[in-house]
């Protein structure tokens, strides 16, 4: 009976996981936005080092975004409507819009800083990045209108939003983000002064939430405890976009194509074990121990065996396009190689994040998908170094 039960738990998640896995093939046309828009990258030193910044800041806060909709859906602090909803859930929005100026300010901050040690850019540089990152980030918030689309859609069809949402949004996310950041960087070296107007509109929003709520306290909670997690992944995001600047890529450019999607796949795997073990632990359904672990191995299973098949669908769509499907196999097996690296760890990370949080007494959601997301970029950009020089040794 058991075994009858974890198989149809297996094929249920697996299901589902391979249906939100397949929006990352999205992220392929953000890499190919990318490659095609090469020089506008090279209008700064620092833009294509801040890209992956930009990536991740938008991940962080759609991944809390989403993970915290998906625990409340579940437990029932938030219905799925986007009129007459809880006090928890506008509390929740309005703090997504001030952790969106938070953010961004500390991303540029920290860029900045690592700029200044191995980008080749100086202070002079924060103030653009401060209004470009800003700018694109202001974009980047009508995405929560379609974070809680898709988070109440999904619920509303029976279908567990912590499997399918974050999949979803963060390849929907990284193809805005992308082309708004493409725009934004387009924006400022023609007429910086839009750029700026657009930057300045989140920061009026932002203050004026702040007036609102600074006395709830929910909203001090959510930021009190994203700010610490914000902080660590802005170190983390910039150590991946230092690794990219220093990735040689000649003689392998569909990597300019793929890149996009395998970090989000890689996030993805992470989301799903991170989303399903918090609720889980909400629900009293887990118990809060590594060891629990092994009560949870559908959930791990199910989403990394789904990845793997992506991975190779990933393969062929990148080489069809390029017209090298020729090196089917040396390219599958560098991203299979990247696969067993980067998952395996991201696997481990998000677990122990949902765990060591609800222990202490935090709520997992403010901490699992932000961590992970981030920690994912680096891990699978670090990965991806490895596999290549796994296979050029072969």
């Amino acid at each position: 009976m058991t075994s009858t039960l974890n198989s149809k738990t297996f094929f249920k998640s697996f299901k589902e996981a391979l249906i939100a896995y397949s929006f990352d093939f999205g992220g392929i046309i953000a890499g190919l936005l990318v490659a095609s828009q090469l020089n506008v990258f090279q209008l700064y030193p620092w833009a294509i080092a801040v890209y992956p910044a930009i990536l991740s800041a938008r991940g962080m806060i759609s991944g809390l975004f989403s993970g915290r909709l998906g625990t409340a859906l579940h437990v029932g602090t938030i219905y799925p409507r986007l009129f007459g909803n809880t006090k928890t859930f506008y509390v929740l929005f309005r703090a997504i819009v001030v952790l969106t100026l938070e953010t961004s300010v500390a991303m540029s901050l920290v860029s900045v800083l690592f700029g200044n040690l191995f980008w080749g850019i100086t202070f002079l540089d924060f103030f653009d990045i401060l209004i470009v990152v800003v700018s694109t980030m202001t974009l980047g918030l009508m995405l929560s209108l379609f974070t809680i689309a898709v988070s109440f859609v999904t619920f509303k069809r029976g279908l567990d939003p912590d499997v399918i949402e974050y999949p979803i949004m963060s390849t929907v996310a990284d193809i805005f983000i992308t082309a708004s950041y493409v725009l934004t960087l387009n924006m400022y070296s023609l007429f910086n002064y839009a750029a700026l107007f657009v930057g300045i509109i989140q920061v009026i929003l932002a203050l004026y939430i702040l007036a609102k709520d600074i006395r709830e306290k929910e909203f001090v909670k959510t930021i009190k405890e994203s700010f610490f997690t914000l902080i660590f992944v802005a170190f983390i995001v910039n150590i991946t976009g230092t690794v990219l600047r220093s990735i040689s890529l000649e003689g392998c450019e569909e990597i300019y194509t793929v890149y996009p999607a395998l970090i989000d796949m890689v996030g993805d795997v992470g989301s799903v074990v991170g989303s399903t073990a918090t609720t889980k632990l909400a629900l009293g359904l887990l118990k809060p121990s590594f060891s629990s672990m092994r009560n949870h191995a559908m959930h791990i299973l199910s989403a990394w065996a789904a990845s793997i098949i992506m991975f190779i669908f990933f393969s062929v769509t990148t080489l069809a396009l390029g017209g090298k499907l020729y090196a089917f196999l040396g390219f599958t097996t560098l991203l299979l190689i990247t696969n067993a690296f980067a998952v395996s760890v991201i696997i481990l990370v998000s677990y122990a994040v949902s765990i060591l949080t609800f222990q202490r007494g935090l709520d997992p959601d403010n901490f699992v998908i932000p961590i992970e997301s981030s920690l994912a970029d680096s891990i699978t950009t670090i990965a991806l170094l490895m596999a290549l020089f796994l296979v050029r040794a072969i």
